[in-house]
């Protein structure tokens, strides 16, 4: 059984399969509707962390895997910056989806160059990415929820957290680029 031998892929697959029942929920004209995207969200952004470690944990780790991983986590949150954006198109919110999916687009580029000419580990995933990937999840599950909780603003504390994720979304890149600067202007294999 594949699915049992490999539990990491299976979760990550599970990741794109939810996407369009997110969507699909996002949209339904019910009450609980965001509530419930919101959610499948959630758990599909615990995923993300779960599937690591059970691979790594119970040596599932597979190039499927290593692709497959990434590809998952842009789609859901480009999918979700999209959600948002149809519901509340406000300068502010495009400006930080662009940020948000541009920058995936470009260090995803990136990291693929890099590996095409043996420099992959500059361009490793950083500990800013990883404190990025958390505020993004978060804020993104907040504005996907919309309603006060416990007497919280939910939505406005999720664009906050989202607004510092588009901040460090920039940062990390940059940190990325200034890594793989010598790889970047090298000439024959020599900088410039």
């Amino acid at each position: 059984m594949t699915i049992v031998r490999n539990l990491a892929n299976t979760l990550t697959w599970a990741r794109i399969v939810a996407i369009p029942l997110m969507v699909a929920l996002f949209y339904l004209p019910h009450a609980w509707a965001d509530r419930l995207a919101a959610l499948l969200f959630t758990a599909a952004a615990i995923t993300d962390t779960l599937d690591g470690y059970v691979a790594r944990r119970f040596g599932q780790e597979s190039r499927l895997g290593a692709f497959l991983d990434p590809v998952a986590d842009k789609l859901i949150v480009a999918v979700a910056l999209v959600l948002l954006v149809s519901r509340d198109p406000r300068p502010l919110m495009v400006m930080m989806a662009c940020v948000i999916i541009g920058r995936e687009i470009a260090i995803s580029a990136l990291r693929e160059w890099m590996a095409e000419i043996g420099q992959r580990t500059r361009v490793a995933v950083s500990v800013l990415g990883k404190y990025k990937t958390i505020a993004q999840m978060v804020g993104l599950a907040m504005m996907l929820y919309r309603y006060p909780l416990l007497g919280l603003p939910i939505y406005r504390i999720g664009l906050w957290l989202t607004i510092a994720a588009a901040v460090l979304t920039l940062w990390s890149m940059l940190a990325y680029l200034r890594a793989a600067w010598p790889a970047l202007t090298a000439q024959n294999g020599r900088p410039t």
